[in-house]
């Protein structure tokens, strides 16, 4: 009798590690904040119907826009740097937008990435600009819009629908952006680049999301995504490992090229590691301690009351 797909020796017929599939943010998220003791779960956006508009011509025509989540450091607002610990004070609130000639210093302290699995310092595996810049260098794109997008990650989709995207798409349409690539870092940022890449195709402007949250994305509804399965804070490819960012951005702008229709989803045959048991910890409430949900609830409320008075500083 032949062996079972469990026992056998050969690698081509043995199934995967249970564990081994996209981690299941939504069902992890809720879970996490309620044993948090913060009740009613969070209601994330959700549409049945995607706008999408086609790439009208080649890429080597196109000129490309790049969102991020990421926030531009801030020396007076504590650690920023690899590793730091989550930093409310560094948040941003209003899109901006840098030259995309400069070399920007863009963090993610401010945001909920896997700190445990990855260390936030390469800045090219958040944000693909010095890639798309080579890119543009070899004639693959025409070249880049004159700036450098952020979108601010918010849990109000209100405001992300009514003040934020709008903003971007003035901008991107301003810069003469024929397609736009956005990167998004932690859950919520996976939302707002969502909803805003929803908004730039409704308005004909073609889009890709690059991703580490697969179901959040999906969740909502985009035209193109380019999935990694990587820890939160890698969308654009391994740290310290261009030929990863290079593979990555390159297998994006095929999916925004070659993308039948809404709701195209591509997953990247790169793998994190062999051992897939890093899924298993980010906001996974069964492996907290009691004392460690009580410390983590205690955190989160002194970050909200932070982030709280940055926001009511920067509409001052």
């Amino acid at each position: 009798m032949p062996d079972s797909p469990e026992t056998s020796t050969d690698e081509h017929l043995s199934f995967a590690a249970q564990q081994d599939i996209p981690i299941p943010y939504l069902a992890r998220i809720r879970s996490y904040y309620q044993a948090l003791g913060y009740g009613k779960p969070y209601v994330w956006a959700h549409y049945s119907s995607v706008p999408f508009t086609p790439l009208t011509k080649p890429l080597a025509d196109c000129r490309l826009a790049l969102v991020t989540t990421a926030a531009p450091y801030q020396p007076d607002k504590g650690d920023q740097g690899p590793g730091a610990a989550y930093n409310g004070a560094a948040k941003f609130h209003r899109v901006y937008t840098l030259s995309s000639d400069s070399e920007p210093d863009l963090r993610i302290s401010h945001i909920s990435y896997d700190r445990q699995h990855t260390t936030a310092e390469d800045m090219r595996s958040w944000c693909p600009l010095a890639q798309m810049k080579q890119c543009a260098a070899k004639g693959e794109i025409s070249g880049l819009t004159r700036s450098l997008l952020g979108v601010p990650t918010n849990r109000s989709q209100k405001t992300t629908l009514t003040q934020d995207a709008p903003e971007i798409l003035e901008r991107i349409t301003e810069e003469g952006a024929d397609a736009v690539v956005l990167v998004p870092n932690c859950p919520v940022c996976h939302q707002t680049v969502s909803l805003t890449a929803r908004h730039l195709e409704a308005n004909g402007i073609p889009t890709v999301v690059m991703a580490c949250a697969k179901d959040i994305v999906e969740h909502v509804g985009v035209p193109r995504l380019l999935f990694s399965d990587f820890p939160l804070g890698n969308a654009a490819g391994k740290p310290n490992d261009e030929a990863s960012q290079a593979f990555t951005l390159g297998l994006a702008l095929q999916t925004l090229a070659a993308a039948p229709g809404p709701r195209t989803t591509v997953q990247s045959p790169l793998r994190w590691s062999d051992d897939p048991d890093w899924k298993q910890d980010f906001y996974n409430i069964e492996r907290l301690s009691d004392q460690q949900i009580r410390d983590l609830r205690a955190d989160f409320d002194r970050q909200k009351d932070i982030a709280k008075r940055e926001r009511e500083k920067s509409r001052a």
